[in-house]
């Protein structure tokens, strides 16, 4: 590519990748591998786990990437396709921990027992409210929160100054603190 050419964007790199052109995934890998990372980790709670499962998510990206049709944003996508990646690890982890007790995989699975329901009905909870909040609250929240952009990025991103950047992510979290503390009084009263 000369200088004069713009960097092709995800929807293309993920359409390019699809016709075989597998090149495609170290420019998604070099844009992507940061935002992906900390999902992981910060799911995980482990960074030899999180980078590991960065690798297995870009691997299998390879063969999905045809299945993003540019309706959304690749990010959001991509987050979906790593949150069910870890998921999955969860789920496979206390199955081999459950199926073969007596093996010791190297893989520490003691917590995954008594945590993982909890994760997992945290994880639901957690969408279920996100998908409460209006759509500019929740998309400067998962940007900053999740996605580790910060304002000015934002801001850039969605046309809107730096100060409306933070106000929306203020009233997002105020709202879902309020939306899970109603999730949690509603748990101890069952």
């Amino acid at each position: 590519m000369n200088q004069l050419e713009a960097p092709l964007s995800d929807y293309e790199l993920t359409q390019a990748i699809a016709r075989g052109a597998i090149s495609g995934i170290g420019d998604l890998y070099e844009r992507h591998k940061p935002k992906v990372y900390s999902v992981c980790l910060r799911m995980t709670g482990n960074m030899s786990v999180a980078e590991d499962l960065t690798q297995e998510i870009f691997i299998k990206l390879l063969g999905k990437a045809g299945s993003f049709r540019g309706e959304s944003q690749f990010t959001s996508w991509l987050y979906r396709l790593t949150t069910n990646h870890v998921l999955m690890y969860f789920r496979q982890a206390v199955r081999r921990r459950e199926r073969f007790p007596y093996l010791e995989d190297g893989c520490d699975t003691t917590h995954l027992n008594v945590s993982f329901g909890t994760q997992f009905l945290d994880r639901i909870a957690i969408d279920a409210a996100l998908a409460r909040l209006p759509a500019g609250c929740r998309s400067v929240f998962m940007k900053f929160d999740v996605e580790g952009y910060n304002h000015e990025e934002i801001a850039g991103l969605f046309g809107c100054s730096v100060g409306n950047s933070k106000s929306q992510l203020h009233k997002a979290r105020r709202r879902l603190r309020k939306l899970l503390s109603r999730r949690i009084r509603h748990l101890r009263d069952a």
